[in-house]
């Protein structure tokens, strides 16, 4: 995993119209947030886009490949982000539909998590 910082001045160029964004660098790679949300995550020049049973099926059928890793004992992992379908690359409005997908299924998989109890 590789996060470059000038491909993170690109993702915040290229999603301009989402409003606020942060990127934060984690493992090595970034996470993308909007809202305090972690929408996308950015590794070795790839944006992944987080998607759920609403979006998945639209970022499959758009070319869209699914975030693997190979664990330490050799298994294929696979997370719940998908990468940028390759037409939104070099084009800003159906990046941030796209985006806009990912920050809904952020938003509905937060409202699924119980609340923290605070600390004493």
């Amino acid at each position: 995993m590789a996060y470059d910082r000038t491909f993170g001045e690109w993702v915040y160029e290229h999603f301009a119209a989402l409003g606020p964004l942060e990127i934060k660098p984690m493992f090595g790679a970034a996470a993308v947030y909007s809202g305090g949300l972690i929408f996308a995550l950015l590794d070795d020049g790839v944006v992944w886009l987080k998607a759920d049973g609403e979006n998945e099926p639209a970022l499959r059928e758009a070319g869209a490949r699914q975030f693997t890793y190979s664990s330490r004992d050799g298994r294929t992992m696979a997370m719940t982000y998908w990468s940028l379908p390759d037409s939104a690359s070099d084009d800003t409005d159906e990046a941030v539909r796209w985006a806009r997908t990912s920050i809904a299924a952020a938003v509905r998989k937060a409202a699924t998590k119980k609340p923290r109890k605070p600390k004493t």
